[in-house]
C-alpha cells in the first residue's frame, strides 16, 4: 500500500463511547482530514462495532480544526503511482465501507464545519442528519484532475432534481450551507458558533430517537432562504445546457447561454470546466448518467473499477497530471493527454467501464444477514 506520513503519536480517528452516544472525530487538522488508509480502517472498525453494540445508539461525526474532510489523501495517490496497485486496498476498503454508510443501522449525525469536499462529503451526504453552517463548503471536483465523481456520488449527484447533478460533478462548482439544505444534500442549517452546543445536546440527549433528535437539532437550525444569485436558481440555464448527450454539446450550449445578458455567472465556471481533464469530464458525464438506472452497490462497484484503471493508467496518466499540477508543484498547469476533448476516443473509455471477473469485483454484502462481509482481508486480491 502506497506509505502516508502522519504523527504516530496522534490518532487520524478519535472514538469515543458516552453512554449511549458514539462520537467519531476525523483528526487530521492540519492536512484539512484528508481521508488515508488508516482513516478508512479505523471508520470502518468503530462504525461495524457500535452497530452491532446495543449500548450505541447514536453515532455523531465531525472534523477537528477548520475542515470536516477535504477527501481522498492526493499525495498518497501521487505517491504509490509508480507500484502497482499500491492504493487498491484503501480505494476497496473505502467504496465497501460506503455501502455501509449509507445502509447503517443506527442513527447517525453529521456535524459539519469548513471544506467537505470529494470522498470527505461521502461522510455527510448519506447520514439521516446532515448539519453545516455557514463556513461549510461543498464541491466534487475530481473530474477536475482527471479523476471521477466516487465515494457513491455518482449515485447521489445522479439523483438529484433535474440536472444538478451534471453540473456538480463536471464543474466542480461549490455550494454553501443554504444550498446544500435546498439541493437535498444536507438536513440543516446551525451557526457555526452553536455547534458545539448542538453536539453536547445530542450528547446529552442519550437516544438515537430519530424524532428526538430532530427536535433538539431544530432547536438550534435556522430557516433557509437562498441568496439571489445562487446557482440553484438557475435551474433553467443548467437543465437546458446540461441535459446535453455529450460533454462537448454541454460546452457549446454553455456558451451560447454566456453570451446572453445576464448570464455573467457563467463565464469563470466555463473557464474551469474547459480546463479539465477531457478525459476525467468524459468518464465522469458517463457515470452519472449510469447512475440514474444503477442500484447504490451498482454505482459503487462500477466506481471501484473506475477509479482502478483510471490509477493503472488504463486509457491516460491525466490524474496524476492532475495531482502533480494542483498539490506537487502547484503550477496549476496540467498538461492534459490527450489535450482535447475530441481526441478522447469514445472505445477507450469504453474500456475503463468494463466489468472485471466476478472475484475481482467490489463485493457489497446486500443480504442482510452478511451486511458486514465482503471485507479487503476475505477477497480474491487479499489472497
Amino acid at each position: 500500500m502506497a506509505k502516508e506520513v502522519s504523527n504516530p503519536d496522534e490518532p487520524v480517528v478519535i472514538g469515543e463511547e458516552l453512554d449511549h452516544a458514539r462520537l467519531i472525530t476525523l483528526n487530521r487538522p492540519r492536512h484539512l482530514n484528508v481521508i488515508s488508509s488508516k482513516v478508512v480502517s479505523l471508520l470502518a472498525e468503530y462504525l461495524e462495532k457500535w452497530e452491532k453494540d446495543d449500548q450505541a445508539a447514536l453515532i455523531l461525526i465531525k472534523g477537528a480544526g477548520r475542515a470536516f474532510s477535504a477527501g481522498g489523501d492526493l499525495k498518497m495517490f501521487y505517491e504509490g503511482r509508480k507500484s502497482k496497485d499500491s492504493c487498491l486496498e484503501v480505494v476497496y476498503r473505502m467504496y465497501w465501507l460506503c455501502y455501509h454508510i449509507h445502509t447503517y443501522k443506527k442513527t447517525q449525525v453529521a456535524l459539519v464545519q469548513g471544506i467537505s469536499m470529494g470522498g470527505g462529503a461521502s461522510l455527510m451526504v448519506p447520514m439521516k442528519f446532515s448539519v453545516v453552517t455557514e463556513k461549510t463548503v461543498f464541491s466534487t471536483p475530481e473530474a477536475s484532475i482527471g479523476f471521477h465523481v466516487d465515494c457513491g456520488f455518482s449515485y447521489i449527484l445522479s439523483h438529484l432534481r433535474g440536472h444538478l447533478g451534471e453540473y456538480l460533478a463536471l464543474t466542480g462548482a461549490r455550494l454553501n450551507c443554504k444550498e446544500l439544505v435546498a439541493a437535498g444534500l444536507a438536513t440543516h442549517v446551525v451557526p457555526s458558533e452553536r455547534l458545539p452546543e448542538l453536539e453536547k445536546r445530542l450528547i446529552s440527549l442519550n437516544s438515537g430517537d430519530e424524532n428526538a433528535v430532530k427536535a433538539t437539532i431544530e432547536e438550534f437550525s435556522l430557516h433557509v432562504q437562498l441568496d439571489e444569485d445562487s446557482v440553484l436558481n438557475k435551474k433553467l440555464i443548467i437543465d437546458e445546457c446540461f441535459s446535453k448527450d455529450t460533454v462537448a454539446d454541454i460546452i457549446k450550449s454553455f456558451e451560447e447561454e454566456a453570451s446572453k445578458e445576464g448570464n455573467g455567472w457563467i463565464g469563470p465556471v466555463l473557464k474551469g470546466l474547459k480546463r479539465s481533464s477531457p478525459t476525467g469530464l468524459k468518464i465522469t458525464l458517463r457515470s452519472i448518467r449510469e447512475g440514474r438506472n444503477q442500484t447504490l452497490p451498482e454505482c459503487l462497484k462500477k466506481e471501484f473499477r473506475l477509479t482502478m484503471n483510471i490509477l493503472r493508467t488504463t486509457i491516460s496518466g491525466d490524474v496524476y497530471e492532475g495531482i502533480r499540477a494542483l498539490t506537487i508543484d502547484k503550477d496549476n498547469a496540467p498538461k492534459w493527454d490527450p489535450p482535447v476533448l475530441d481526441q478522447v476516443d469514445d472505445e477507450k473509455v469504453d474500456l475503463v467501464f468494463q466489468p472485471f471477473t466476478e472475484d475481482l469485483e467490489l463485493r457489497v454484502p446486500e443480504l442482510k444477514q452478511c451486511r458486514w462481509d465482503g471485507k479487503y482481508e476475505n477477497s480474491a486480491y487479499a489472497n
